[in-house]
């Protein structure tokens, strides 16, 4: 069996150059995927270790099959390279495996341990180079002392910081990425644990006991069959767990899927609530108005009566006295016309249809102002398109719900509004200087806390017309409401 891989040592260097490589590969193609996972962030420097570390393994191929053909080389630029290489590529391990203990957060911990082993190996490295006068020793004892240096360590950082990967990966629930974690840290503990160990034989303590030939003499094959099997399982199980991406994909789309489902339900019971209420006001409604019909006008109406039946006999017996009931009859007849034209305003403003959105509004914020103190300033941009009765309506009950609010809980003196016509839009902008409120708490509906109503009422009024109603406000900073609704064109002119 010895003679066998001894022959074909090319393919072993080319499969275990293959296995880091491809590892290496697939590494930089999954890591730009947008990840939260600590096992994302530190498989960075993984990737230049397979690649780096593959590259030397194939260089050493190509080392063997030039002396197989042209015999051996004493090039002076091959021993640096060889070096170079190799710890660079085991830095790379040692930064994997530090990443993985230390994760984000502890920076100054991460470079503390590669800046320690990285000193370390080179004052190490430089006592080799010094004290070895013949080329060929120093070479072999650079290239043991880098292997237990740097190559030992880093696979000890990488077999731990893998274990404690594991332990997260099954509390994120992917207990399969946690056991294809596990095989890799086994895969890297054989490869460093006794593939780094075994090495060429050289004055560097103990490969003057455990060395490549010792190893031969023991299990019947090189060295670098041991490392190029246990390369192939640790690249095989790396790629696997690579697999955490995807499913860190789908539990997110999952979560978000339920968020969605979650907030769809809360706008569904809210529209509810809010269908529940809009029967409740216009009950509430209907029963104020005839109670107003009742007690105003249907007294007016009642005295009316009475009266005319009472003058049709004063007409013949006291003319004079008639006259006096016509003209009694006449002042109640117009105070029942007064109030009954309040009451139909106060339902829907004819200045709403008969003039427009724009001069409806400047008679609300004119009553309003009257009646509170508080000074409201409209101004208006744009070309008055044609509205429909529904968008008009919307818009001006939106407008007259906001300063309605202000007006209640602001303690504002001062209401800006803007109504602007954009090409496809209205645009409409109530802006105070009240007191303000923390929307997160007064907009969100919890049990036992009442629900602002109002507020939820613009919003859904804007939605019905496939417009939006966006409330901002802070607490000492008044209170901010946007309006954007599409323009619904009927043949009245605004």
């Amino acid at each position: 069996m010895a003679e066998f891989f001894t022959r074909n040592i090319i393919l072993v260097y080319f499969l275990y150059g293959l296995s880091f490589f491809v590892m290496g590969l697939a590494i930089l193609l999954e890591v730009g995927h947008a990840s939260k996972l600590d096992f994302s962030r530190a498989l960075r420097p993984l990737i230049g270790f397979g690649i780096i570390h593959g590259c030397h393994e194939w260089f050493e191929m190509f080392l063997i099959i030039h002396d197989r053909i042209y015999g051996p080389t004493d090039a002076a630029w091959i021993f640096p390279v060889r070096i170079i290489a190799l710890a660079v590529s085991f830095l790379f391990l040692i930064a994997f495996g530090a990443r993985l203990i230390t994760g984000v957060e502890k920076r100054k911990l991460y470079l503390g341990m590669l800046s320690t082993i990285t000193a370390i190996w080179l004052i190490g490295l430089i006592g080799v180079l010094v004290n070895q006068s013949n080329s060929q020793v120093r070479a072999i004892a650079a290239d043991v002392y880098t292997r237990y240096a740097l190559a030992i360590p880093g696979v000890i950082l990488t077999v731990w910081g893998l274990i404690l990967q594991r332990s997260r990966f099954i509390k994120l629930g992917m207990p399969g990425i946690g056991r294809d974690v596990l095989y890799a840290a086994i895969a890297f503990g054989l490869y460093g644990g006794i593939g780094q160990l075994f090495v060429g034989r050289s004055i560097i303590f103990p490969s003057d006991y455990l060395n490549s030939e010792v190893f031969l003499s023991w299990f019947g094959f090189p060295i670098q069959v041991l490392r190029a099997a246990t390369a192939t399982m640790a690249a095989i199980f790396i790629i696997r767990s690579l697999r955490a991406f995807e499913v860190e994909s789908n539990q997110r789309i999952n979560e978000l899927r339920e968020a969605q489902i979650a907030e769809q339900q809360r706008l569904d019971a809210l529209r509810a609530e809010l269908l529940h209420r809009t029967v409740i006001a216009q009950e509430s409604e209907r029963q104020r108005i005839a109670r107003e019909l009742h007690d105003g006008t249907g007294q007016t109406l009642t005295a009316l009566g009475m009266g005319l039946r009472g003058m049709s006999e004063m007409i013949t017996n006291n003319r004079t006295r008639a006259i006096e009931q016509a003209n009694q009859l006449e002042k109640v007849a117009t105070d029942g016309v007064i109030e009954l034209q309040r009451m139909v305003t106060g339902l829907h403003p004819p200045q709403l249809d008969d003039l427009g959105l724009l001069a409806a509004l400047r008679w609300y914020a004119n009553d309003i102002s009257s009646h509170s103190g508080i000074t409201i300033n409209i101004v208006n941009h744009g070309t008055k398109p044609n509205i429909s009765s529904d968008v008009r309506a919307v818009v001006f009950r939106i407008a007259q719900e906001a300063i309605t609010n202000v007006v209640r809980h602001s303690n504002a003196s001062k209401i800006d509004v803007q109504l602007d016509y954009l090409e496809d839009n209205i645009y409409l902008r109530v802006e105070d200087n009240g007191q303000g409120f923390n929307t997160n708490i007064v907009l969100e509906k919890k049990p036992g806390k009442p629900t602002a109503w109002g507020l939820l009422g613009m919003v859904e009024r804007a939605s019905l017309v496939g417009g939006t109603c966006n409330i901002f406000s802070h607490p000492g900073k008044g209170t901010l409401i946007e309006v954007t609704v599409p323009i619904i064109g009927e043949s009245k002119n605004d």
